[in-house]
């Protein structure tokens, strides 16, 4: 059997890491056991411990603690908000001045915060069986035990849900515009401001809105165009006329697959057995397009569009803000924005086995890049030049700037982290957790390897080696006082 420490042997450990931990000030390094230095991308410090699974982050404004994958803690007191992770994405818990929520699967939820009358709301989902809000204005108040009964506000994409035993009946708000569905989705009634329709799906539907003036915040009137829209034999037949009343009166007629055409103002198209064949004239936006057979031919002409398409093999697309091309897709694509002040450029190979994202701001010349090869490595360097990169990256070329994965999952895979920082002149490396790890500034320098057995740092004052935990050398630079 090995032979256990005695007590002297330990009282001796303690010992020479008390010395260690003494002369190297608040840098103490263990390696994968215990390691604690300055950050390098911002003004603070950090601790590791036990290789990747703990660490404890301090900057100007943030703080993080994490036992990784299990926990982490991120508070920012400067916008009074924080974060708490279990198990990241299982269960989370978000706060954000007055406002919360916390989610576990994304299926059950609590939230809760003031709303513009400073009265407050506390929300609770059992998705999707069970909603629930609460509030001190009990016109806020509402329950629905789905499929039996209930009443929503502001939910799923709707102002107001009224539903008894659904799908038999169920009410629906949107605006101005109420919907009364019975055995949803095959038969509803819906009216609103001159506005009244039915259908009895998919046989036929009829719906009818007269043109209304309303005004607006500035006291200007504002018209809004009406429509006629019949269809038959869904989705078969339809005989569609939106925009009257407006100098945008669009038809729409289709008898699919067969035919269809759409006839206005500023654009025309016409098809023929849709959606392989079509033609289409789009004068507001200034071209011409033939497509044939879609989406394997395309072909566009004109000031607001230039495509040629022949998929799989190329297509090459552009007008005044937009470029995308592809060459043996999905081997190669490439997408560019322009937009205002915002230049972005775009290249994957193989979906995401290899992305680089550029972004520039024209006016400054400022840029920021990132660029993932997964799951080998990630990489960015923000506006102000500061540069990361990590070996191995297996999620987060698939979820890039998602800070759950990077706070709880990041240290577990990284088995290479490298940080540079011009602004400071700072730079660090570190290989399995600190098992080596380097860092260095225009001052100074420090390295630690096997779990710190090794130690040496120099800096403006001083040099020292240590050798397991014991000074070997330590020197000290005279300096000049005027």
């Amino acid at each position: 059997m090995p032979k256990s420490f005695t007590h002297r042997q330990i009282c001796w450990l303690l010992f020479a890491l008390n010395l260690s931990f003494q002369s190297f000030g608040e840098d103490f390094s263990a390696g994968p056991l215990f390691d604690k230095f300055k950050l390098t991308l911002d003004l603070g410090h950090r601790t590791e411990a036990i290789g990747p699974f703990f660490y404890d982050q301090e900057s100007d404004s943030e703080k993080t603690w994490v036992i990784s994958p299990l926990f982490s803690h991120d508070s920012n007191p400067a916008v009074e908000s924080s974060e708490d992770d279990f198990i990241y994405p299982l269960l989370t818990f978000e706060h954000f001045g007055t406002e919360y929520r916390w989610q576990f699967c994304q299926l059950l939820s609590f939230s809760g915060g003031k709303g513009p009358q400073d009265f407050e709301k506390r929300r609770f989902t059992v998705f999707p069986f069970y909603f629930q809000q609460r509030s001190p204005d009990t016109n806020e108040n509402y329950t629905a035990l789905v499929p039996f009964y209930g009443h929503i506000e502001n939910r799923l994409f709707r102002d107001d849900i009224f539903f008894v035993m659904f799908p038999l009946y169920s009410e629906t708000r949107k605006k101005d515009v109420v919907t009364d569905n019975y055995l949803y989705p095959f038969f509803h009634l819906r009216h609103g401001d001159g506005l009244h329709g039915w259908q009895f799906w998919p046989l036929v539907g009829d719906e009818h809105k007269d043109t209304t003036v309303q005004t607006n915040g500035f006291g200007e009137k504002v018209i809004f165009g009406g429509h006629d829209n019949f269809f038959a034999l869904w989705p078969i037949y339809f005989n569609q006329t939106d925009g009257i009343g407006t100098d945008d009166l669009e038809k729409f007629r289709a008898v699919l697959p067969f035919y269809s055409s759409l006839r206005s103002p500023e654009r025309d198209s016409t098809s023929v057995l849709w959606p392989f064949f079509e033609d289409i004239d789009d004068r507001g936006k200034k071209y011409h397009e033939w497509e044939g057979p879609w989406p394997f031919v395309v072909v566009a002409r004109g000031e607001g569009k230039t495509t040629t398409r022949i998929w799989p093999l190329f297509s090459q697309a552009h007008n005044n803000s937009l470029e995308s091309d592809f060459y043996l897709w999905p081997l190669y694509k490439y997408n560019r924005l322009l937009a205002g002040t915002l230049d972005q450029e775009r290249t994957r190979i193989l979906f995401y086995l290899f992305v680089s994202l550029t972004e520039k701001n024209t006016e400054t010349k400022a840029e920021q890049r990132r660029v993932d090869f997964w799951p080998l490595f990630t990489w960015h360097r923000d506006f102000n030049g500061n540069s990361r990169l990590q070996i191995l990256a297996p999620v987060e070329p698939l979820l890039p700037n998602n800070r759950g994965i990077e706070r709880n999952w990041s240290p577990l895979w990284s088995l290479w982290r490298d940080e540079k920082n011009p602004k400071s002149g700072a730079n660090s490396q570190s290989l399995l957790w600190n098992f080596y790890r380097r860092d260095a500034t225009p001052r100074s320098k420090k390295c630690s390897l096997m779990f710190g057995l090794f130690q040496y740092q120099s800096g403006s004052e001083s040099t020292g080696l240590r050798l397991l935990y014991i000074p070997v050398f330590e020197t000290h630079k005279l300096t000049n006082h005027l």
